[in-house]
């Protein structure tokens, strides 16, 4: 199958949607270039929300209110060093947070990742991904306790792993209770199932694509999720319609969230924090986190305005209309949004509905302008964060002769295969700057040439007699045993000659492999096993493997033991 479209370029669903089109199931309701235009189109907003909301009930929004300033969330996978230290084998919730505030302006919540891509390994199932955590609960409540809300993850794809004694729904609830979470983040999906809304009455659910007009009423969050906006930055359409109704702007892939930042703060609303998805690192520059800074320190303050205030889109500009901005108004309290749309800084008056102010912007800044005065924002360096992934060097254990039940193997170059996902491969981000991967893209294969080892070694002929444990677990036992673990082209080179044999039932094998960029530690896996979670693509590959398959695995701390994870022995010669 052949990819047919432009990953780089939004598709056609995610375009902004003119004022005459079918606005009920808009991402964006574009904005006419023609500031003449401007008065007839916020009109024609009007008449449309005015019809949308008839008989429409907002008192779910009066029921639960803490979703509303809620404005920063972080995706986090819950084994990122800067939550778990990985040799400590704790939780660090406190370097996190602190590290949050300094760069972001801190989280408003926090959606705990958890399972994929690492779920399929073994029978375990998304639940068990979270119960089986040692100290889960406590982790909750430190965030609480620091005033960020939580939100634990539901994958509705999870139907080939071993199933609870009730249905997702109480499944789900019953994981909510238990953890006292706040609300459930709704993976692959746009709403809930009116069974798991009706479970969890007191719970925020946050859906990850454009939420229809009949569930705005019952949920309070949604991701504005590779959304794009017209070249004059429209209204979102879903907080038009409610405007207590909070939304995360994210585009995960990309380098630059300036667009989405401008979107966010003309609209009054949200940013999704993602940096470590799904193990790929697509960290987030200065001037981003600078914008994101500013636009927190303001939103929170004046949450109230951008909620229940009266917002005038496009009620600011300047002659040029280099610079835009919304307004809020409530009673004597006023706040004006305003973005320059262009990479160059801008220097001069923007009316404020005929009131001159007198702004100097840096490139794609943003400002407010409030009772308490002027604030701007941006400036800092666009400069990619990039991380190194970094190898951990393999303990030399040189013997003299071949051991009983070891084989010499001569080094050579080899050919790896990975499914790449979006973890990528070897720490190779994938999808850069792209709009939605779609499959086949996103399952995709791709081929690794990898080097020769480093010498001659000998690697056991048969597998150890043991499973259920971490990599670091494995490590220590082959110490012991005066040996180490293969690298996977050393167990890939061996099992190609056909000079490896397997345990049954069959089970993965670790390899001498770990690697990580500070914030994900991941290895290599080889083999494959008897198991084989069926029913989606999100899962793990199981089932035999041939040698050149090498699984990626993000090392989850505790969690990494498996009953299908075994390993063999090496040795240097």
């Amino acid at each position: 199958m052949t990819t047919t479209f432009d990953p780089l370029v939004p598709r056609p669903i995610d375009l902004p949607t003119p004022i005459a089109g079918e606005l009920d199931g808009a991402k964006i309701i574009a904005a006419p270039d023609d500031p003449a235009e401007w008065p007839a189109w916020r009109d024609a907003l009007a008449h449309w929300r005015d019809g949308a909301r008839a008989g429409y009930d907002g008192s779910a929004y009066e029921r639960l209110t803490w979703t509303q300033s809620c404005f920063s969330v972080a995706l986090v996978w819950l084994w990122d060093e800067r939550l778990y230290d990985h040799d400590g084998q704790r939780f660090t919730p406190e370097r996190l947070l602190d590290e949050a505030d300094e760069q972001f302006g801190g989280y408003d919540g926090i959606v705990l990742w958890h399972a994929y891509p690492v779920i399929g390994i073994d029978e375990r199932n998304q639940f068990d991904w979270y119960r089986d955590v040692p100290g889960i609960a406590a982790l909750v409540a430190f965030f609480q306790e620091r005033g960020v809300r939580v939100f634990v993850d539901y994958n509705p794809w999870d139907v080939g792993t071993h199933r609870e004694p009730v249905g997702d729904a109480e499944a789900v609830a019953d994981l909510v209770r238990a953890l006292g979470a706040d609300g459930v983040f709704l993976d692959t999906m746009k709403e809930a199932m009116p069974e798991l809304r009706a479970a969890l009455p007191d719970a925020a659910f946050e859906g990850e694509s454009t939420l229809s007009l009949a569930r705005i009423v019952d949920h309070h969050l949604s991701w504005a999720q590779w959304f794009a906006d017209s070249r004059v930055p429209g209204v979102i359409r879903a907080r038009w319609f409610e405007q207590r109704h909070m939304l995360h702007h994210t585009r995960r892939w990309n380098r630059s969230h300036a667009e989405e930042l401008r979107s966010a703060w003309l609209n009054g609303v949200g940013m999704l924090v993602w940096e470590n998805v799904f193990g790929a690192w697509v960290g987030w520059n200065e001037r981003d986190q600078g914008l994101l800074r500013g636009m927190l320190a303001v939103q929170r303050r004046w949450v109230e305005l951008l909620t229940h205030g009266e917002w005038t889109p496009l009620a600011a500009r300047s002659e040029d209309v280099r610079v835009v901005g919304s307004c809020w108004r409530h009673g004597d309290d006023e706040l004006w949004a305003l973005a320059n749309l262009t990479d160059e800084s801008f220097e001069g008056e923007v009316s404020l509905a005929g009131r001159a102010v007198t702004l100097a912007l840096p490139p794609l800044g943003l400002a407010a302008v409030t009772p308490d005065g002027v604030s701007v924002f941006g400036g800092g360096s666009s400069e990619y964060p990039a991380r190194e992934t970094v190898r951990s060097d393999a303990p030399h254990v040189r013997v003299d002769a071949v051991p009983d039940g070891f084989v010499a193997v001569e080094p050579r170059p080899t050919r790896a295969r990975f499914r790449r996902r979006e973890t990528g491969v070897y720490g190779d981000v994938p999808y850069v700057e792209e709009w939605k991967p779609l499959p086949p893209r996103l399952h995709d294969f791709v081929e690794v040439d990898r080097p020769a080892p480093r010498g001659r070694f000998a690697i056991a002929v048969r597998e150890e007699p043991v499973t259920g444990l971490s990599l670091a677990e494995a490590r220590a036992y082959a110490a012991e045993r005066g040996a180490r673990l293969p690298t996977e082209d050393e167990w890939q080179l061996a099992a190609e000659a056909g000079l490896l044999e397997r345990n049954e039932p069959l089970v993965w094998n670790w390899t001498e492999s770990e690697h990580s960029d500070g914030r994900t530690r991941f290895a290599i896996l080889k083999g494959g096993s008897a198991f084989s979670a069926e029913g989606s693509d999100w899962y793990v590959d199981g089932g035999p493997q041939p040698p050149e398959f090498s699984l990626q695995l993000l090392l989850a701390g505790p969690l990494q033991r498996s009953d299908r994870i075994g390993f063999r022995l090496a040795v240097d010669l």
